[in-house]
């Protein structure tokens, strides 16, 4: 028998796409550091987290330095972090390979934290939520800025069951740090 979402546990799956980065010249894309305003919000968005009812019991992190220090500097927010998979499929990567790194984690995992880049982090966000609540899609589909959180849950007993439409978006923060100072130029990432 097949399960098909919406049997099963509650599980979460919370996605930060990476802090403000700089775009220093002759540094390859992968190797950009954050920004001041990224060193500041990452840790706001670890304190979102630390406040959430749930702490993430997996993280799924692109290899790119951004994403790497996002994490870093996230999870010094709260005690001992849980266990935290570099993954370089995440990297600049579509829906279809970002399903594919979800569907691949273990069952005993209730909730994940997805560390990445846009647009593939919105687009996913977008795909696998069939509803929000309030307007977190609304706003959603305007922008999913640098340092954003998305909280989709749904109900399954695999992540293999996870599927397009299936989750609700709960939540949609844009966790800002201290003081806000000149932003960097550039195009989004």
């Amino acid at each position: 028998m097949t399960e098909r979402a919406g049997e099963g546990p509650p599980r979460r799956l919370v996605v930060l796409r990476h802090a403000k980065s700089a775009w220093p010249e002759g540094v390859a894309d992968h190797e950009r550091p954050l920004a001041p305003r990224g060193r500041r919000d990452a840790p706001a968005a670890g304190r979102v987290l630390a406040g959430a009812d749930r702490l993430p019991d997996l993280v799924l992190c692109s290899t790119a330095v951004r994403a790497r220090r996002t994490w870093e500097l996230a999870a010094a927010q709260w005690g001992p972090p849980p266990p935290v998979r570099h993954d370089p499929r995440l990297y600049a990567a579509d829906v279809p390979t970002l399903l594919t790194a979800v569907r691949e984690v273990p069952p005993e995992v209730g909730t994940l934290l997805l560390v990445g880049h846009n647009p593939g982090l919105e687009d996913l966000v977008d795909t696998l939520a069939g509803d929000g609540l309030d307007d977190t899609l609304d706003r959603l589909r305007v922008k999913f800025p640098t340092s954003a959180l998305a909280f989709l849950t749904w109900h399954g007993t695999t992540w293999q069951a996870l599927a397009p439409g299936a989750a609700l978006l709960t939540r949609l923060e844009v966790p800002r740090g201290g003081k806000r100072g000149a932003q960097g130029s550039g195009p989004p990432t």
